[in-house]
């Protein structure tokens, strides 16, 4: 089968299409003919070096797949051969065929293309662990939302305004993404490059703060965030784009009882990961079918573009989901 392969750490240009052996299903996994593939920030650290899959994960970068079965391991007992689905996989994402357990499987959720439908799993279940589980947002609450052009972001826009936030902000490069940020419920984009987002958010909250903070950034954003956040208000931190955050003001977070938290998603155990995927397919698949929510696409590209794929994540002018077609008539 072809795949895309990360030939040593650095830029997009180290992503190769080569070709490899298929891989056969374990006892628990079904083996998948990918359709599209999300392209997520963990990819672009995995190709630089900096993140390593778990033991025994697939060293092929991509972790959110759409396609149809195509065998079935020997203990599988959801799925059959030639059901249309999407996968959270450890790895192995950039491929024609992948094998995902069937506990990270789900239907291919109706209303969707393979391509949208492959920007569900990794995006949405880390939107909804880390502003919903962890972050424990409620209907009636406000939420600032880092990164709002991103996937991420605009996902977990989309859901917060689903589930009854009162007010919504980002945080935006420019103009453009303004507009799109607010198209999806933001209520105030924030251009970061020329506005104060603490400042904006004291303005737009009567010097209140926000509930929930989602934030992919980190830096000298975790000193900014404790500032806008409200009274007991938890932020979560989900990356760290900025790199490490130095000469951290502790006292607000002391004074306004703050919770900061974070975690990741892909290091998760398989019933962890059937849980969150279960949660999604009753609470939010019914807001997909409906058409309330769909995953918002930027742009795709062929599975051996790969390395343009990453440079456009990387230029930070996206909005939405970035993703790659292995067939190109999805």
């Amino acid at each position: 089968m072809t795949v895309v392969e990360i030939t040593q750490p650095g830029g997009p240009e180290v992503l190769k299409a080569t070709k490899r052996a298929t891989p056969a299903p374990g006892p628990r996994e079904v083996l998948i003919k990918v359709h599209a593939a999300g392209v997520n920030g963990p990819d672009l650290l995995q190709r630089k070096g900096l993140y390593d899959p778990p033991p025994g994960a697939s060293d092929i970068p991509g972790l959110e797949i759409s396609g149809v079965v195509v065998e079935l391991g020997s203990e599988v007992t959801r799925f059959t051969v030639g059901e249309p689905v999407i996968a959270l996989v450890p790895g192995g994402g950039y491929a024609e065929y992948a094998v995902a357990d069937e506990r990270t499987t789900a239907r291919l959720p109706q209303g969707l293309s393979m391509a949208e439908a492959a920007a569900l799993p990794e995006t949405f279940m880390t939107v909804w662990v880390n502003l919903f589980q962890r972050g424990q947002f409620k209907a009636g609450e406000s939420v600032l939302i880092h990164g709002g052009a991103s996937g991420i972001g605009t996902t977990a826009t989309m859901l917060a305004k689903a589930f009854g936030a009162t007010k919504i902000f980002t945080t935006v490069a420019n103009q453009e993404q303004q507009l799109a940020s607010q198209a999806l419920g933001a209520d105030m984009a924030i251009n970061y490059n020329e506005q104060d987002f603490v400042e904006e958010i004291m303005k737009g909250t009567d010097n209140r703060g926000v509930d929930v903070i989602v934030d992919i950034i980190a830096g000298d954003y975790v000193s900014r965030n404790f500032r806008a956040a409200a009274m007991n208000g938890r932020v979560v931190q989900i990356g760290v784009i900025k790199g490490p955050a130095t000469n951290v003001d502790l006292f607000p977070m002391l004074v306004k009882r703050l919770t900061h938290i974070g975690s990741t998603l892909r290091s998760r155990s398989h019933d962890d990961k059937a849980g969150i995927m279960a949660e999604l397919e009753s609470q939010v698949w019914p807001y997909i079918r409906s058409g309330a929510i769909k995953p918002l696409l930027f742009k795709t590209f062929p599975l051996a573009d790969a390395e343009q794929a990453h440079a456009l994540m990387e230029s930070g002018q996206h909005i939405g989901k970035v993703v790659l077609r292995v067939l190109q008539d999805d």
